[in-house]
Protein backbone atom coordinates (compact mmCIF):
# COMPACT_ATOMS: atom_id res chain seq x y z
CA UNK A 1 0.00 0.00 0.00
CA UNK A 2 1.72 3.70 -0.63
CA UNK A 3 1.03 6.37 1.03
CA UNK A 4 -0.63 9.45 0.20
CA UNK A 5 2.22 11.50 -0.86
CA UNK A 6 4.64 9.06 -1.04
CA UNK A 7 4.46 8.01 -4.83
CA UNK A 8 7.49 9.85 -5.29
CA UNK A 9 9.48 7.20 -3.55
CA UNK A 10 8.62 5.46 -6.62
CA UNK A 11 12.08 7.36 -7.88
CA UNK A 12 13.38 8.71 -4.69
CA UNK A 13 14.13 6.11 -2.96
CA UNK A 14 16.02 3.32 -5.46
CA UNK A 15 17.84 6.85 -6.55
CA UNK A 16 18.28 7.34 -2.90
CA UNK A 17 19.60 3.89 -2.32
CA UNK A 18 21.99 4.33 -5.18
CA UNK A 19 23.92 8.13 -3.90
CA UNK A 20 24.15 5.57 -0.48
CA UNK A 21 25.96 2.44 -2.31
CA UNK A 22 28.23 5.03 -3.78
CA UNK A 23 29.26 6.72 -0.67
CA UNK A 24 30.08 3.68 0.70
CA UNK A 25 32.03 2.60 -2.36
CA UNK A 26 33.78 6.39 -2.52
CA UNK A 27 34.49 5.82 1.15
CA UNK A 28 36.20 2.01 1.42
CA UNK A 29 38.29 3.68 -1.82
CA UNK A 30 39.63 6.04 0.71
CA UNK A 31 40.16 3.96 3.19
CA UNK A 32 41.84 1.69 0.71
CA UNK A 33 43.96 4.78 -0.79
CA UNK A 34 44.87 4.90 3.03
CA UNK A 35 45.89 1.77 3.67
CA UNK A 36 47.86 1.49 0.18
CA UNK A 37 49.74 4.62 1.68
CA UNK A 38 48.25 6.52 -2.27
CA UNK A 39 47.61 10.20 -2.10
CA UNK A 40 44.06 10.56 -0.30
CA UNK A 41 41.81 13.39 -1.68
CA UNK A 42 38.51 13.33 -4.19
CA UNK A 43 41.04 10.97 -6.92
CA UNK A 44 40.80 8.59 -4.48
CA UNK A 45 37.08 8.32 -4.00
CA UNK A 46 36.47 8.65 -7.76
CA UNK A 47 39.01 5.81 -8.48
CA UNK A 48 36.34 2.90 -8.69
CA UNK A 49 34.08 4.73 -10.96
CA UNK A 50 36.29 5.37 -13.32
CA UNK A 51 36.69 1.45 -14.42
CA UNK A 52 32.85 1.06 -14.98
CA UNK A 53 32.87 2.85 -18.61
CA UNK A 54 35.92 0.35 -19.73
CA UNK A 55 33.97 -2.52 -18.16
CA UNK A 56 31.05 -1.34 -19.85
CA UNK A 57 33.25 -2.10 -23.21
CA UNK A 58 35.24 -4.58 -22.58
CA UNK A 59 34.52 -7.67 -24.27
CA UNK A 60 32.23 -9.95 -22.49
CA UNK A 61 34.15 -13.96 -21.48
CA UNK A 62 33.40 -16.20 -24.49
CA UNK A 63 32.44 -19.96 -22.37
CA UNK A 64 31.70 -23.50 -23.11
CA UNK A 65 27.82 -24.25 -22.91
CA UNK A 66 26.86 -21.36 -20.30
CA UNK A 67 23.14 -21.64 -19.08
CA UNK A 68 22.78 -17.80 -19.97
CA UNK A 69 19.41 -17.70 -19.04
CA UNK A 70 19.88 -18.89 -15.47
CA UNK A 71 23.55 -16.64 -15.16
CA UNK A 72 21.54 -13.20 -16.45
CA UNK A 73 18.42 -14.10 -14.16
CA UNK A 74 20.70 -14.28 -11.36
CA UNK A 75 22.97 -11.43 -11.84
CA UNK A 76 19.45 -9.03 -12.18
CA UNK A 77 18.15 -10.83 -8.94
CA UNK A 78 20.85 -9.66 -6.70
CA UNK A 79 20.49 -5.74 -7.42
CA UNK A 80 16.48 -5.71 -8.03
CA UNK A 81 16.14 -7.61 -4.44
CA UNK A 82 18.14 -5.18 -2.82
CA UNK A 83 15.64 -2.03 -4.34
CA UNK A 84 12.69 -3.68 -3.59
CA UNK A 85 13.90 -4.45 0.19
CA UNK A 86 13.58 -0.51 0.71
CA UNK A 87 9.99 -0.31 -0.48
CA UNK A 88 9.08 -0.68 3.73
CA UNK A 89 11.72 1.20 5.27
CA UNK A 90 10.27 4.53 6.40
CA UNK A 91 12.51 7.27 5.56
CA UNK A 92 11.54 9.66 8.04
CA UNK A 93 7.94 9.41 8.34
CA UNK A 94 7.27 8.63 4.50
CA UNK A 95 7.56 5.19 3.13
CA UNK A 96 6.65 3.57 -0.10
CA UNK A 97 4.82 0.26 0.95
CA UNK A 98 3.81 0.50 4.24
CA UNK A 99 2.72 -3.29 4.47
CA UNK A 100 1.75 -5.31 7.84
CA UNK A 101 4.60 -7.96 7.18
CA UNK A 102 7.67 -5.20 6.63
CA UNK A 103 10.24 -7.30 8.39
CA UNK A 104 8.91 -10.29 6.61
CA UNK A 105 9.41 -8.52 3.26
CA UNK A 106 12.49 -7.49 3.89
CA UNK A 107 13.75 -10.81 4.63
CA UNK A 108 12.54 -12.91 2.25
CA UNK A 109 14.17 -10.11 -0.39
CA UNK A 110 17.50 -10.93 1.52
CA UNK A 111 16.79 -14.92 1.40
CA UNK A 112 15.99 -13.83 -2.45
CA UNK A 113 19.46 -13.40 -3.11
CA UNK A 114 20.43 -16.68 -2.35
CA UNK A 115 18.61 -17.63 -5.18
CA UNK A 116 19.95 -15.37 -7.24
CA UNK A 117 23.59 -15.04 -5.96
CA UNK A 118 23.91 -19.24 -6.56
CA UNK A 119 22.40 -19.00 -10.44
CA UNK A 120 24.82 -16.56 -10.96
CA UNK A 121 27.56 -19.39 -9.87
CA UNK A 122 25.71 -22.01 -11.35
CA UNK A 123 25.07 -20.30 -15.16
CA UNK A 124 28.84 -19.53 -16.63
CA UNK A 125 29.57 -23.09 -16.18
CA UNK A 126 32.68 -22.50 -14.33
CA UNK A 127 34.56 -24.53 -11.37
CA UNK A 128 35.25 -21.29 -9.66
CA UNK A 129 32.21 -19.22 -9.97
CA UNK A 130 29.99 -22.61 -9.17
CA UNK A 131 32.04 -23.12 -6.03
CA UNK A 132 31.19 -19.39 -5.02
CA UNK A 133 27.77 -19.76 -5.30
CA UNK A 134 27.79 -22.63 -3.02
CA UNK A 135 29.96 -20.83 -0.57
CA UNK A 136 27.43 -18.32 -0.40
CA UNK A 137 24.82 -21.19 0.59
CA UNK A 138 27.13 -22.25 3.26
CA UNK A 139 27.38 -18.87 4.43
CA UNK A 140 24.06 -18.47 3.93
CA UNK A 141 23.62 -21.19 6.77
CA UNK A 142 25.27 -20.11 9.21
CA UNK A 143 24.21 -16.04 9.05
CA UNK A 144 20.59 -16.52 8.24
CA UNK A 145 19.18 -17.87 11.40
CA UNK A 146 20.59 -15.58 13.70
CA UNK A 147 19.75 -12.44 11.73
CA UNK A 148 16.68 -13.74 11.48
CA UNK A 149 16.16 -13.87 15.50
CA UNK A 150 17.95 -10.48 15.53
CA UNK A 151 15.15 -9.48 13.06
CA UNK A 152 12.45 -11.49 15.80
CA UNK A 153 13.53 -9.37 18.78
CA UNK A 154 12.80 -6.03 17.33
CA UNK A 155 9.88 -7.30 15.78
CA UNK A 156 8.75 -9.12 19.48
CA UNK A 157 9.70 -5.93 21.29
CA UNK A 158 7.22 -3.69 19.29
CA UNK A 159 5.10 -6.67 18.79
CA UNK A 160 4.41 -5.86 15.30
CA UNK A 161 6.27 -6.86 12.03
CA UNK A 162 5.57 -3.11 10.52
CA UNK A 163 8.42 -1.43 10.17
CA UNK A 164 7.06 1.68 11.50
CA UNK A 165 5.20 0.03 14.27
CA UNK A 166 8.90 -0.95 15.71
CA UNK A 167 10.71 2.42 15.19
CA UNK A 168 7.52 3.94 17.27
CA UNK A 169 7.63 1.67 19.77
CA UNK A 170 10.95 2.31 21.03
CA UNK A 171 10.18 5.79 22.65
CA UNK A 172 13.54 7.50 22.83
CA UNK A 173 15.17 3.86 23.89
CA UNK A 174 16.83 2.63 21.03
CA UNK A 175 16.67 -1.05 20.60
CA UNK A 176 20.38 -1.04 20.04
CA UNK A 177 21.18 0.09 23.86
CA UNK A 178 18.75 -2.86 25.45
CA UNK A 179 18.85 -5.41 22.57
CA UNK A 180 22.72 -5.31 21.70
CA UNK A 181 22.98 -8.71 20.74
CA UNK A 182 20.74 -8.09 17.96
CA UNK A 183 22.13 -5.14 16.53
CA UNK A 184 25.24 -6.65 16.86
CA UNK A 185 24.44 -10.00 14.95
CA UNK A 186 22.39 -8.29 12.19
CA UNK A 187 25.12 -5.65 11.34
CA UNK A 188 27.05 -8.85 10.80
CA UNK A 189 24.08 -10.30 8.69
CA UNK A 190 24.34 -7.42 6.54
CA UNK A 191 27.93 -7.97 5.80
CA UNK A 192 27.26 -11.35 4.86
CA UNK A 193 24.70 -10.41 2.30
CA UNK A 194 26.38 -8.03 0.98
CA UNK A 195 29.56 -10.83 0.96
CA UNK A 196 31.91 -7.75 1.40
CA UNK A 197 34.66 -7.43 4.00
CA UNK A 198 35.04 -10.87 6.60
CA UNK A 199 32.17 -12.54 4.35
CA UNK A 200 33.88 -11.71 1.29
CA UNK A 201 34.11 -15.54 1.25
CA UNK A 202 32.23 -16.20 -2.21
CA UNK A 203 34.46 -13.78 -4.00
CA UNK A 204 37.57 -14.75 -2.23
CA UNK A 205 40.63 -14.47 -3.90
CA UNK A 206 41.77 -17.97 -3.68
CA UNK A 207 38.98 -19.00 -6.34
CA UNK A 208 39.84 -15.57 -8.78
CA UNK A 209 36.98 -13.62 -7.06
CA UNK A 210 34.94 -16.70 -7.15
CA UNK A 211 31.45 -16.05 -7.63
CA UNK A 212 32.27 -13.06 -9.87
CA UNK A 213 34.99 -14.68 -11.75
CA UNK A 214 33.70 -15.34 -15.40
CA UNK A 215 31.27 -12.04 -15.03
CA UNK A 216 32.35 -9.60 -17.05
CA UNK A 217 31.25 -6.27 -18.62
CA UNK A 218 27.26 -5.21 -17.67
CA UNK A 219 27.10 -8.32 -15.48
CA UNK A 220 30.14 -7.80 -13.34
CA UNK A 221 29.02 -4.27 -12.44
CA UNK A 222 25.56 -5.39 -11.87
CA UNK A 223 27.03 -8.25 -9.21
CA UNK A 224 29.37 -5.74 -7.75
CA UNK A 225 26.55 -2.73 -7.53
CA UNK A 226 23.96 -5.29 -6.13
CA UNK A 227 26.90 -6.23 -3.08
CA UNK A 228 26.85 -2.69 -2.40
CA UNK A 229 23.12 -1.52 -2.77
CA UNK A 230 22.70 -4.24 -0.08
CA UNK A 231 25.24 -2.59 2.11
CA UNK A 232 23.21 0.81 1.63
CA UNK A 233 19.63 -1.08 2.22
CA UNK A 234 20.78 -2.79 5.44
CA UNK A 235 21.90 0.08 6.89
CA UNK A 236 19.19 1.87 6.12
CA UNK A 237 16.76 -0.61 7.42
CA UNK A 238 19.18 -0.68 10.84
CA UNK A 239 17.19 2.51 11.29
CA UNK A 240 13.95 1.82 12.24
CA UNK A 241 14.57 -1.69 13.71
CA UNK A 242 17.17 -0.45 15.89
CA UNK A 243 18.01 3.26 16.42
CA UNK A 244 14.25 4.54 16.63
CA UNK A 245 13.54 5.44 12.71
CA UNK A 246 13.60 9.23 12.04
CA UNK A 247 12.90 10.58 15.79
CA UNK A 248 15.65 13.19 17.35
CA UNK A 249 15.77 16.74 18.64
CA UNK A 250 16.15 19.85 15.99
CA UNK A 251 15.77 18.15 12.67
CA UNK A 252 13.24 17.05 10.43
CA UNK A 253 12.66 13.53 10.68
CA UNK A 254 13.86 12.71 7.08
CA UNK A 255 17.60 14.31 7.88
CA UNK A 256 17.69 12.27 11.35
CA UNK A 257 16.96 9.07 9.86
CA UNK A 258 19.56 9.83 6.84
CA UNK A 259 22.10 10.97 9.79
CA UNK A 260 21.45 7.82 11.23
CA UNK A 261 22.02 5.70 7.80
CA UNK A 262 24.99 7.60 7.22
CA UNK A 263 26.14 6.72 10.51
CA UNK A 264 25.87 2.74 10.46
CA UNK A 265 27.12 2.51 6.81
CA UNK A 266 30.37 4.51 7.63
CA UNK A 267 30.34 1.97 10.75
CA UNK A 268 29.46 -0.94 8.32
CA UNK A 269 32.42 0.32 6.25
CA UNK A 270 35.26 0.74 8.22
CA UNK A 271 34.18 -2.82 9.90
CA UNK A 272 34.83 -4.34 6.14
CA UNK A 273 37.71 -3.00 6.19
CA UNK A 274 39.16 -3.91 9.52
CA UNK A 275 37.84 -7.37 10.66
CA UNK A 276 39.69 -10.51 9.14
CA UNK A 277 38.20 -13.18 6.04
CA UNK A 278 36.00 -15.86 7.99
CA UNK A 279 35.28 -19.11 6.60
CA UNK A 280 32.11 -20.42 6.28
CA UNK A 281 33.02 -23.58 8.37
CA UNK A 282 34.56 -21.39 10.66
CA UNK A 283 31.34 -19.33 11.01
CA UNK A 284 29.25 -21.93 10.63
CA UNK A 285 29.92 -23.62 13.96
CA UNK A 286 30.40 -20.00 15.48
CA UNK A 287 26.97 -19.32 14.51
CA UNK A 288 25.18 -22.47 15.58
CA UNK A 289 27.38 -22.46 19.13
CA UNK A 290 27.67 -18.87 19.74
CA UNK A 291 25.30 -16.52 18.42
CA UNK A 292 22.15 -18.74 17.84
CA UNK A 293 21.88 -19.36 21.53
CA UNK A 294 22.51 -15.59 22.19
CA UNK A 295 20.19 -14.33 19.46
CA UNK A 296 17.59 -17.09 20.84
CA UNK A 297 18.11 -15.28 24.48
CA UNK A 298 18.17 -11.86 23.56
CA UNK A 299 14.81 -12.74 21.71
CA UNK A 300 13.52 -13.94 24.72
CA UNK A 301 14.21 -10.29 26.80
CA UNK A 302 11.80 -8.74 24.83
CA UNK A 303 8.85 -11.14 24.91
CA UNK A 304 9.06 -11.17 28.90
CA UNK A 305 9.33 -7.80 28.88
CA UNK A 306 5.88 -7.48 26.84
CA UNK A 307 4.18 -10.40 29.37
CA UNK A 308 4.77 -8.41 32.54
CA UNK A 309 3.28 -5.13 30.68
Amino acid sequence: MVEAGAWWTLLAGPAMLLALAMLAVAGNAVLEAREAGRPLGPAAAVRPFLSAPQALLAQPRRLPAPDMLLWRVGVITVAVAAVLSTLVIPFGTTVLADVSVGVVWFNAMEVLTWAGLWLAGWGPNAAFSLIGGYRFLAQGLAYELPLMFALISAATGAQSLRVGDIAAAQHGLWYAVWMPVAFIVYLAGVLAFSFLGPFAYPAGRDLASGVLSEASGADRLLLEAGRWLWLAAGAAMAVPLFLGGGVGPVLLPWAWSLVKTLLVLAVLVVAMRRLPGIRADRYVELAWVVLIPLTIAQALIPALVNLNR
